[in-house]
């Protein structure tokens, strides 16, 4: 992976990967605050199905956004549990339940591609763009993009 990044590149972007529904995802890293195991998260009555409840986490009330939810994908059928990745906006919490988290990659910025057109509809209203990697597409979520319901999906 190193090996193919040269040093004037320009500008470098690190991105906290995440694999939700088959689809590999990547967050910009300076917007994820922790990765955990959501525990204990309790249902918010009224809410969308988008948002899977709210649970405690060190102190911090934090509603946690189910991601396959999100992007229109069924449940997963293989009953390991879901992780989460924190975020903030605004200086509210966040969780994004994801499937399985991965590594963090340090990509070039300027190999940031727009989302392409046959990109499907659901992934391209979250995304901020694309970055092909060996064999596979990576889909940079836009975290503001991904919460810009919550308001609305939490007076429900």
């Amino acid at each position: 992976m190193s090996k193919k990044m040269q040093v004037g590149e320009g500008a470098m972007v690190e991105y906290v990967t995440a694999m939700i529904g088959g689809q590999l995802f990547g967050l910009p890293i300076s917007r994820v605050q922790d990765v955990f195991m959501p525990e204990r998260v309790t249902r918010v009555p009224l809410s969308s199905r988008e948002i899977a409840g709210v649970l405690n986490l060190r102190g911090r009330i934090v509603t946690v956004v189910d991601m396959r939810a999100r992007l229109g994908l069924p449940k997963p059928e293989d009953g390991k549990p879901p992780m989460a990745v924190g975020v903030d906006l605004r200086g509210e919490s966040y969780g994004l339940l994801i499937d399985q988290i991965g590594e963090v990659l340090r990509l070039a910025e300027d190999n940031k591609e727009e989302n392409p057109v046959n990109l499907d509809p659901r992934m391209a209203k979250l995304a901020g763009g694309v970055h092909r990697l060996d064999g596979q597409l990576m889909v940079v979520l836009d975290v503001d993009r991904v919460l810009e319901l919550a308001p609305e999906m939490m007076a429900a």
